[in-house]
């Protein structure tokens, strides 16, 4: 799923639609529909630069797999995310992963000119997915 997500990104979709599609048709949501679930959560929440998409989209899934009655278990899983992507990256936050904040004109045109969203971005995807898989056992 990791490959299949890389993918998606490399297509042109935001991170979290290609982390919350490469997965969900696992769960019976097929990629077309995941991926219009998931396309206003890119770029930290529709380019506000917040919770990182790849973030966004891997919780996602973790409500699909735990979600419904066990809302503890889904919350335990969700912070046990969010504790190693911040081991890796160091924060959960877009502005703060991509070291500017693309929310405002100034900072989409900086992290555009040093072309971010293609250099840094995979790699959260690729983390988001491997963390995933690690503490979902897909």
């Amino acid at each position: 799923m990791n490959q299949r997500a890389l993918d998606l990104f490399e297509k042109g979709f935001s991170c979290s639609q290609s982390v919350f599609a490469a997965y969900a048709p696992m769960f019976g949501i097929d990629e077309k529909t995941a991926l219009k679930i998931s396309s206003a959560f890119g770029g930290g929440m529709s380019r506000l630069a917040h919770v990182c998409g790849a973030v966004s989209g891997a919780f996602m899934i973790i409500g699909l797999k735990t979600g419904g009655e066990d809302k503890e278990q889904t919350y335990l899983l969700a912070r046990e995310f969010v504790e190693q992507f911040k081991l890796l990256n160091g924060s959960i936050m877009c502005k703060d992963l991509l070291g500017c904040d693309i929310s405002t004109s100034e900072g989409l045109q900086k992290a555009r000119a040093e072309n971010v969203f293609k250099t840094i971005c995979p790699k959260y995807v690729k983390d988001s997915c491997n963390i995933l898989e690690k503490i979902l056992c897909l």
